[in-house]
């Protein structure tokens, strides 16, 4: 059958395309699986093509049947009925679906190109090719269905796209109706290739937006399959906003009802947000068109309109990442150089959003914390390197009036108090993105850290107080697992008040936390709260299960805080070094095991004592107490830990997953589509990345693991990685300034051997002094030379890296130089074979695809030869069939099939007579029909004559004509 012809040359092309290029599709792979397993055979003129021989075909419900009546039907009315019928079965039958989509597409996409006039046919062809491809996901037991196969073969048939696209310009609804719900099917599965071909249609884009200002379900299903087609497709998402999309889209907005509206406003605003992803361009052309006034009234929020619904949860999400991703910036512009970015924030800023934000988040109502976690986020990137709004954050009021508050307080309250981890980072990244590079912003926070008097820590509300007084009352909570974590909260954000600024340092160092309650009291100051909270941390983590992670992160929280404390400033490291076990217990915390954040503390407890070395300006004298000055520290590290161990601490923490994440550009968060916005919603928090494998293992997490602590990886941030990295070798360097010279001071000597003794003359008292005296000398200059040596080993040693140079650095510049040239050549050597390869790849797939042209030509030319040659067959056997069956009846009646001569002659005697009698007769008609006509001349002639006519003159004409033609027959 014709059928089973174009099916197999479609299989068969499948196949070979699939191995001229080296990729096989799962399409594919399931095909020829379900064919080999006798799920589909396909047969041609010389039996089974595919599947096993031995096993009948499942039945298929009538697929064959029907698609031959649609194919080679006569009457139009037995095509449609075809054409439903086979829509029922595609619908109902999962194995008729298979078959369908085995040797149905051909038949179909025939249809849709030479049947358009029939428009009942067309909207039945496309009805069913959607039924054919509707369910194409992967069914309980991982396998595909057959939806996903019949999407993939259809999406390989040549100018399927274009075809599907010309179809839009029909004016039948449904046609178009069911054209969007296809070429969404399509982009689902393949929207790479969908994506090409939709680009390489003329005015197929224009087709597609045109449809946005049709009928409203018209238009829904165009801004669904928008939504598809311009995900990560940068080309695209330039031709649509060109064709007006930002208007048609708020356009729609508006309609909808704004942030209020329905699903159809989280489609706009996911297909907004594709347009503006990493897209610097249509982000200009927004705000230079539009303005971004209508994204900031998206956030607005009815007054005593209660908690929102799940919908308008999901639509203020999709407007949240909105303004986060213009506030994101480009990726491949340096930071503090992207002048599309500082823009998006001066005018975000001025169209009051940040009023909006502040609305959603620490207001108090909105109840889910999705959306209160990724408006504080977007608090912090509207403010980071923006001095103008942070000079307006920090004098935001928030509440109403009489009850207002400042902005910075009522975030710092969000920090110390929300149960969920991930709204307490996503404020201090506020507070961070407020605090870096804005000294005066931190000086203004730090004056406002005043001691607490002692009725103040009976206060629970923390209503109208300042924001250092709200800080100072966390630190200096009653000692418990609650009012620790509190406090390590309140040491995170101090942290970011001191970051870089001596000024701040010095300030917080010498303030009391509480005022004492009596003259006679001692205050005590903030730094030593801090070693009682960190060693109360450690305690917490040594009793508790090391499995709960938010109690593990409280010891590398609190050491942060003082690493960051004593960076670059002598007074807090006198400070620190004043209490005699505050150097021990740091020690201490260098052997710590057994959690799953150990390395992290480790390592910082060795940077804390690096910095210990380096900033510490104390001088040895009688009087110091022992341990203070930066010799004594390195002595201890020495003796109780050893250099080695002391610097692979710190290389650990460096090749933590966690450290070297934080040095790589921050990822945009993942777009919110139909399928995960839902989620997120109704989730506890927006993590901006999902955390890495490896970092959820070192947090103690599982890879599946839910939990809101896998948004730690946010712990280290870049200029805290790069102050480390740079802090290392300064360590080293001053650890062998310390090795070689000598400790300054008051040396106590022993002199017992050194007076004169009795009888020695003067001379030989002096020469014995002298040699003496060389002798110390020069073993005082041998141990400071291996003092030098030992301590240039062991920082060696200690540092992996370091092993790596070996006899190489003891090469000369002309050995060094002469690698590099070898090394440069054969790198041009490398790119010219790349370079070369390329250009061959290049010209084999130009043949491939040449190649693949011509065998399609010739496949096109073998189907109709084919189908031509199949009706000669059967036109040839039934007329065989007939002539056997007429010489059958003839030799049945005893009649001889050859005639003798004189049986001829006489049935041509016979027949010339039956002639004769019939020209007789046919002469006779003749005579009488001319006889009829003269005597209607007469009649005429008299008629004429009566009425005064010339009847000679009338037919003068007529007569010669009537002789010419009597005289022609005489001659004949």
């Amino acid at each position: 059958m014709v059928i089973y012809d174009e099916t197999k040359s479609f299989v068969r092309h499948l196949g070979l395309c699939s191995a001229l290029f080296g990729v096989y599709s799962p399409a594919y792979f399931e095909l020829e699986k379900l064919m080999k397993n006798g799920d589909v055979t396909l047969s041609g003129v010389g039996g089974f093509v595919f599947g096993s021989g031995d096993h009948p075909p499942e039945d298929d419900g009538g697929v064959e049947q029907l698609l031959e009546t649609i194919s080679n039907g006569t009457l139009a009315v037995d095509r449609r009925a075809a054409m439903e019928e086979l829509r029922v079965l595609v619908d109902e039958n999962r194995q008729a679906q298979l078959a369908f989509g085995a040797m149905g597409f051909p038949v179909l996409i025939g249809v849709l190109r030479d049947d358009r006039d029939d428009v009942d046919m067309v909207r039945g062809a496309l009805e069913t090719l959607v039924t054919a491809l509707s369910n194409a996901t992967q069914d309980d037991h991982g396998q595909l269905s057959p939806g996903l196969v019949n999407c993939e073969l259809l999406a390989r048939e040549q100018n399927i796209v274009a075809l599907l696209l010309s179809l839009l310009e029909e004016e039948d609804f449904y046609v178009r109706y069911y054209v969007l719900q296809l070429l969404t099917l399509l982009l689902s599965v393949s929207p790479a290739r969908l994506q090409e071909e939709v680009l390489a249609t003329p005015q197929g884009i224009t087709r597609l937006m045109d449809m946005m200002l049709e009928r409203e379900v018209i238009r829904n299903e165009a801004l669904l399959l928008l939504t598809h087609l311009t995900r990560a497709a940068k080309e695209i998402q330039k031709i649509v906003v060109f064709e007006g999309a930002f208007e048609r889209v708020f356009h729609i907005v508006k309609e909808e009802g704004g942030s209020d509206g329905g699903i159809v406003v989280q489609d706009c605003l996911e297909l907004l947000n594709n347009l503006l992803r990493n897209n610097s361009s249509n982000q200009v052309f927004l705000r230079e068109t539009m303005g971004l006034a209508n994204v900031a009234s998206l956030l607005s929020l009815r007054k005593g309109g209660g908690d929102a619904s799940q919908q308008k949860s999901v639509n203020l999400l999709c407007a949240l990442e909105t303004v986060a991703l213009l506030l994101a910036g480009s990726e491949d512009v340096e930071p503090g150089k992207d002048a599309n970015l500082a823009a998006n924030k001066k005018l975000l800023a001025q169209s009051d959003v940040l009023s909006y934000l502040l609305g959603l988040s620490v207001e108090g109502r909105i109840s889910a914390v999705a959306i209160r976690c990724l408006a504080l986020k977007c608090v912090g990137d509207l403010v980071n390197g923006h001095a103008v709004n942070r000079d307006i954050l920090a004098n935001k009021l928030v509440g109403d009036e009489g009850d207002a508050e400042p902005a910075m307080v009522c975030i710092l309250r969000v920090l110390l108090r929300t149960p969920n981890i991930n709204e307490c980072i996503a404020a201090e990244y506020v507070i961070k993105c407020f605090c870096e590079g804005n000294p005066d912003g931190q000086t203004m926070l730090a004056s406002t850290i005043t001691p607490l008097p002692q009725s103040s820590r009976k206060r629970e509300d923390g209503h109208h107080l300042s924001f250092g007084s709200m800080l100072i009352q966390a630190l200096v909570g009653i000692d418990g697992r609650n009012d620790l974590e509190a406090s390590c909260r309140a040491a995170s954000v101090l942290s970011h008040i001191l970051k870089n600024n001596i000024k701040c340092k010095e300030r917080v160092l010498s303030i009391p936390l509480e005022i004492p309650s009596s003259r006679l009291a001692t205050p005590e100051l903030l730094l030593p709260r801090c070693m009682r909270y960190l060693a109360a941390a450690s305690a917490s983590v040594r009793h508790e299960s090391v499995d709960n992670v938010s109690t593990a992160w409280l010891q590398p929280v609190i050491l942060r805080l003082l690493v960051t404390w004593l960076a670059e400033c002598p007074p807090a490291v006198a400070a620190f070094l004043e209490t005699a076990t505050h150097l021990p217990f740091l020690v201490e915390l260098m052997s710590s095991s057994g959690s799953p954040v150990s390395v992290h503390v480790a390592g910082l407890a060795a940077v804390l004592l690096g910095e210990c070395i380096v900033y510490n300006e104390n001088k040895p004298s009688p009087s110091s107490s022992a341990g203070t000055d930066a010799s004594a520290v390195l002595e201890m590290v020495n003796q109780r830990i050893g250099l080695t161990a002391f610097f692979s601490k710190w290389e650990d923490m460096r090749l933590s997953p966690l450290f070297i994440a934080s040095s790589t550009p921050t990822r945009l968060p993942q777009a919110l589509t139909r399928s995960t916005a839902a989620a997120v919603a109704a989730g506890d928090g927006f993590i901006a990345a999902a955390a890495s494998t490896e970092e959820k293992l070192e947090l103690g997490l599982h890879s599946g693991d839910a939990s809101p602590e896998a948004a730690l990886p946010l712990f280290y941030d870049a200029p805290f990685v790069q102050f480390i990295n740079l802090l290392e070798p300064v360590v080293r360097n001053r650890i062998v300034e310390l090795f070689t010279n000598p400790k300054s001071g008051v040396v106590t000597v022993e002199v017992a051997g050194w007076e004169r003794a009795e009888g020695e003359s003067e001379s030989d008292y002096t020469t014995r002094l002298k040699t003496v005296l060389q002798t110390q000398a020069q073993e005082i200059q041998e141990l400071l030379a291996r003092n030098s040596a030992l301590a240039e080993d062991l920082l060696i040693n200690s540092n992996e890296k370091a092993i790596v140079q070996d006899s190489s650095t003891h090469r000369s510049s002309a050995s060094l130089k002469a690698d590099v040239d070898r090394l440069k050549q054969q790198l041009e050597e490398s790119q010219q074979k790349t370079t070369a390869a390329i250009n061959q790849r290049r010209e084999l797939e130009s043949e491939v695809v040449s190649y693949k042209q011509l065998a399609s030509k010739y496949e096109a030319e073998l189907q109709s030869l084919s189908s031509a040659y199949n009706e000669l067959e059967k036109i040839n056997h039934g007329m065989d069939g007939q002539m056997k069956s007429m010489r059958s009846v003839v030799e049945g009646k005893g009649v001889s099939l050859k005639p003798s001569p004189e049986e001829l002659e006489a049935a041509r005697e016979e027949g010339r007579a039956e002639a004769q009698k019939e020209n007789e007769a046919e002469l006779n008609d003749l005579l009488v029909c001319l006889g009829q006509e003269e005597s209607k001349v007469e009649k005429l002639r008299a008629r004429l004559e009566e009425l005064g006519e010339d009847v000679g003159a009338l037919l003068e004409g007529i007569g010669g004509g009537d002789e010419e033609d009597e005289e022609d027959e005489e001659e004949q």
